[in-house]
């Protein structure tokens, strides 16, 4: 058996190692509240931000844009859709795009309810383009 740690006394010697467990616990519990408090310090100041006379980057393809009136009328690059007719024509723009799929632009009314908007969503879903941008207008202020 290996040497005992009790001393000449019969009482048992301080322990020397260093207890981790703490030093983990208080390192957890710091981690968990820089995750919280940082997303709100960048989203808290309101910056007017300068105009810019730069020109939009370049890209390769144009967006698609998918609108949906108040009605309910889909269009896809302002050419009207019915739809049933909506799984086959994405279908094709997924498989015309195969190599790089093509940027999305999701433009709804907003007196559409939202579970026709997300009917639109889940067939781009399915016919796997998956990089959709839902475009809105500019708040206005109320004074």
């Amino acid at each position: 058996m290996g040497p005992s740690a009790r001393g000449a006394n019969g009482r048992r010697a301080p322990m020397a190692d260093i207890n981790v467990t703490p030093l983990v616990d208080v390192m957890l519990v710091l981690l968990i509240i820089f995750m919280v408090t940082a997303p709100l310090l960048v989203a808290g100041v309101p910056v007017n931000l300068p105009d810019s006379r730069a020109k939009a980057l370049d890209q390769d393809q144009q967006p698609i844009q998918i609108s949906i009136k108040g009605d309910g009328q889909l269009f896809i690059d302002d050419k009207p859709i019915p739809a049933d007719g909506l799984p086959d024509r994405l279908a094709a723009i997924a498989s015309n795009n195969a190599g790089k799929p093509r940027q999305i632009y999701l433009r709804a009314d907003r007196e559409l309810s939202y579970g026709r908007v997300m009917q639109v969503m889940g067939e781009l879903n399915r016919a796997g383009l998956n990089k959709v941008a839902l475009v809105t207008a500019g708040s206005e202020e109320k004074k």
